[in-house]
């Protein structure tokens, strides 16, 4: 004769528990509670009574038969290891586009000659040697340009570094001409990358919230996908992170932002402007000028507010959301927010390391990135 102590109701409210039923022929089953586990057992089994052994047998074989389904239903799930939910969110530069591959060299030139300075041309080789020379910092690109050729006799010496803006301000405007214009072609296989993904039911969020080409120009890149491929993924803008749950929290409009938030955007205020009063008496010692730039951690607040924001409207936990990024920024963001990120080199990056990446690929398609290589590694 069996009898059985276990509650039904613990394991359909949540509840792991074990099945200690006495027997003397066999153990009884262990338990566990699985989300799929109906809820149409409760009504199926009768009410419990002690009035009589042969009902506490029958209630003892109904509630062993539940259990084995149950434990069965779980084991199968967990051996199966059913395939995550997963969604992919995609900068821009650097990785629908490499910007800098195919204008920024012609950008420059182009910025040349609308100030008249004839004598300036970067080849492939010297524009090549500047990158590597610089690390990509393109004011130091240029300081180390004229710094071998001579500074313009029109340009006072001590107007060095207006000039320098003004030349990357040129610069900006003819490289956004020239990506907007149609001869700029997307880096390859990437439209083949949205279609499998597309195939495979995996979200796709293309990120120009915080890109420094401006929406405008980051929009007219997303257009070469073409109407169908648009219309299956999100664009997230400004605007978009603004309305999200976590940038309404952040930037405080719809939702008021809670008092350790304040606090804390209170104390990163005070610390930067510590930081700054206190360059200044040392700079002031040395005669010396100085500007510490501290926006970085804001500008790092809005990509780490995209990135939250790509997920909340993918409808897919942050750590199963991949950042493609193109560069250290986004990287950055990602490692703050423990979201799995790869890096995708451009020519800009070609040289640069991402020690926070959980990969560095070259490119899409072949053996470099596929949904269905991303689909068969565990993202959390």
């Amino acid at each position: 004769m069996e009898s059985s102590s276990c509650s039904i109701l613990q394991p359909i409210l949540g509840f792991s528990h074990s099945c200690n039923s006495r027997s003397t022929s066999s153990a009884s089953p262990r338990l566990y509670y699985n989300r799929r586990f109906p809820a149409t057992h409760l009504h199926n089994l009768p009410l419990f009574s002690h009035t009589s052994s042969n009902s506490r047998l029958f209630h003892a074989i109904r509630l062993q038969f539940v259990c084995n389904n149950a434990s069965s239903s779980s084991t199968s799930s967990v051996d199966q290891n059913p395939p995550q939910k997963l969604a992919v969110l995609l900068e821009v530069e650097g990785v629908l586009m490499d910007v800098y591959r195919f204008g920024n060299r012609k950008a420059f030139n182009l910025a040349f000659r609308k100030l008249g300075l004839d004598c300036a041309n970067w080849t492939e080789p010297i524009y090549s040697d500047l990158i590597r020379r610089s690390r990509g910092d393109e004011e130091k690109m240029l300081v180390i340009y004229f710094n071998r050729i001579g500074w313009p006799t029109s340009v006072p010496t001590n107007e060095n570094a207006a000039f320098v803006k003004s030349v990357l301000r040129e610069k900006k405007n003819a490289l956004d001409e020239l990506v907007m214009s149609k001869s700029f072609p997307l880096r390859p296989g990437v439209e083949d990358f949205i279609d499998d993904a597309c195939k495979e039911g995996v979200p796709v969020v293309i990120l120009t919230a915080y890109s420094k080409m401006g929406e405008k120009v980051t929009r007219s890149i997303i257009e070469k996908l073409g109407n169908d491929r648009m219309s299956t993924v999100k664009i997230i803008g400004n605007t978009d992170v603004e309305k999200s749950l976590y940038g309404q929290l952040v930037f405080g409009k719809g939702v008021s932002s809670s008092l350790d938030e304040q606090l804390a955007k209170e104390v990163a205020k005070a610390a930067s402007a510590e930081k700054q009063r206190i360059a200044k008496e040392v700079a002031s010692m040395l005669k010396l000028s100085v500007d510490i730039d501290t926006s970085s951690s804001e500008s790092l607040q809005h990509v780490v507010a995209t990135l939250r924001a790509g997920a909340e409207y993918a409808e897919v936990p942050l750590y199963n959301c991949v950042l493609i990024a193109g560069g250290q920024f986004g990287a950055a963001g990602a490692e703050r927010i423990s979201m799995p990120c790869i890096v995708l080199r451009s020519s800009f990056t070609a040289r640069a390391e991402f020690p926070s990446a959980n990969a560095v690929m070259d490119g899409f398609g072949g053996a470099d990135l596929t949904i269905s290589r991303m689909l068969k590694r565990r993202w959390s």
